[in-house]
């Protein structure tokens, strides 16, 4: 029997709202992505002077998060073309750009080291405003397809974000390890303390081996390959 489309996404969208502001969100939330045909999604919370990562997600191919996180993070930023358009928007709003929509206006080394060089060749960008945050909800393609994400279910994607992480609560642990589980963000967490596997592995009660896979897995979901890209997206 052939699967539902409709329904599996209605599904998706139904555990995406009765998780709004909870630890099971992020995963709820990267289902529904993943269903989009994506490589890589990331939020970044933006104001006029700073950046944060709130999640990342890779699905397949080639690690992109590091590649995208690690500069983007270090102020260029304020070379983003969309910027002006998100700080500038009402309250409420959600709106969707695609790459093509802006290149016009990008920094020739902007574009080189955000789209040329990490290998891809199409973005949607959804500008969500809310009362609190200001979102860049971004997915990311290597491969461009015959057509991009459908505008009304990226529209919606970026709402969910927004509601999302306005009403979530402060945890302590940085918002983009929410996507991991609960061994895996030890691990991470250890990385970010400072801490070598082996000392994160006695405090685990595991063998240093296992904490390898546990790094491999989590940095392999972040779209990551060291701990540079680890701690570029989840310093505030």
């Amino acid at each position: 029997m052939l699967r539902n489309p409709m329904a599996s996404l209605a599904y998706q969208i139904d555990a995406c709202l009765a998780q709004l502001g909870t630890e099971r969100f992020p995963q709820a939330f990267c289902d529904l992505v993943e269903a989009m045909e994506v490589d890589q999604i990331m939020v970044f919370s933006l104001r006029a002077d700073h950046a944060s990562c709130l999640l990342s997600r890779h699905f397949r191919h080639a690690a992109l998060a590091e590649k995208l996180a690690t500069q983007y993070l270090d102020r260029w930023f304020l070379k983003d073309p969309l910027l002006a358009d998100l700080l500038a928007a009402a309250p409420g709003t959600v709106a969707v750009r695609q790459l093509e929509d802006v290149q016009a206006d990008m920094d020739a080394v902007y574009r080189r080291i955000f789209f040329d060089e990490p290998g891809l060749s199409a973005k949607t960008t959804l500008l969500a405003a809310g009362d609190s945050l200001r979102l860049f909800v971004s997915l990311y393609r290597s491969e461009r397809g015959p057509d991009g994400p459908d505008p009304d279910l990226a529209r919606l994607v970026g709402r969910l974000a927004l509601l999302h992480f306005e009403k979530a609560a402060d945890t302590g642990i940085p918002p983009p390890l929410a996507v991991l589980s609960t061994r895996e963000q030890a691990v991470c967490l250890g990385i970010l303390a400072g801490q070598k596997a082996e000392s994160i592995a006695a405090d685990l009660g595991v063998a240093p081996s296992t904490v390898v896979t546990y790094r491999k897995r989590a940095y392999e979901k972040l779209g990551l390959t060291s701990r540079a890209g680890l701690f570029a997206i989840c310093r505030d």
